[in-house]
């Protein structure tokens, strides 16, 4: 089975996701073809770097991530294929694969250099299609383009590791409201070394990163209805820090985006210095 799944800002309103499938079954017609999300802020590439990080390692390996947010070839963003823990991933290479390989070197970078072999009027999309194609047929990455050792970093959305501080930002809002850091566990444990720490945001903190959301629950003498709208800081499935409203509801009862006023690119911070 040949997996191509796709990540854009296209939104489901316009013509675009669909004719993007149509041409990836045109092309090769025996592709499995997986929606991630399509609703990622435009132009967002750490958004859509939280979300291609978050969702990539349900699928098998050798899958093929299409990347289609800020596509656009140009003077600054050249486009790419990356192999990388046993998956590959098409995009532009505008930042957004930066947040992953924190976490793991790539095997392989290749700057896509098939441009010229396409008809005339091929735009950014039809490129991607043939690449992702190329490679969920099993074919090698380097007939596709030339090997590179560096891609672009989101450097001003990066985690920084100060003397008693792990300073990040909000890089994603969910559907929920909840407030999902770039201050992953794996920095949070290495800076740490079970030291006291506490978690701030807009002049307000958090003690205690919990394990799971019911944990806000600390009193058996209540039941944990009584704890909705407490707000809490835990590490999610993705692996990076989140700070939420026990069952917090944007449409009803308010969330961490909404009580606790946390936006795309708001400082946080844990101190170990307390």
């Amino acid at each position: 089975m040949s997996i191509i799944t796709l990540t854009t800002d296209y939104g489901l309103k316009d013509h675009f996701v669909g004719a993007l499938k149509g041409k990836l079954l045109s092309e090769f017609p025996e592709a499995t073809i997986i929606d991630i999300s399509h609703n990622i802020d435009p132009f967002n590439a750490a958004e859509a770097a939280y979300i291609i990080g978050a969702a990539y390692l349900s699928f098998p390996k050798g899958t093929v991530h299409l990347i289609g947010v800020d596509i656009e070839r140009n003077t600054e963003n050249q486009h790419i294929a990356m192999e990388w823990n046993n998956h590959y991933f098409v995009c532009a290479d505008n930042g957004i694969l930066s947040i992953l390989i924190q976490k793991i070197i790539p095997e392989k970078i290749f700057s896509i250099n098939i441009h010229d072999r396409l008809p005339d009027d091929a735009t950014d999309l039809d490129v991607f299609v043939k690449v992702a194609c190329h490679l969920a047929k099993g074919g090698l990455p380097n007939v596709i383009g030339k090997e590179i050792k560096n891609i672009k970093e989101v450097t001003e959305l990066q985690a920084v590791i100060l003397e008693n501080q792990i300073k990040g930002y909000v890089i994603y809002i969910d559907h929920l409201g909840n407030a999902v850091t770039n201050i992953s566990k794996k920095t949070f444990f290495e800076m740490g070394r079970s030291r006291p720490y506490i978690v701030q945001y807009r002049n307000q903190t958090i003690k205690t990163i919990l394990s799971k959301y019911s944990d806000v629950g600390i009193s058996e003498k209540y039941p944990l209805k009584y704890y909705e709208g407490e707000k809490l800081a835990l590490f999610n499935e993705a692996g990076f820090l989140e700070i939420a409203i026990f069952r917090s509801n944007p449409e009803t009862v308010g969330s961490a985006a909404s009580l606790l006023g946390l936006n795309y690119r708001d400082v946080v911070i844990i101190d170990f210095g307390n």
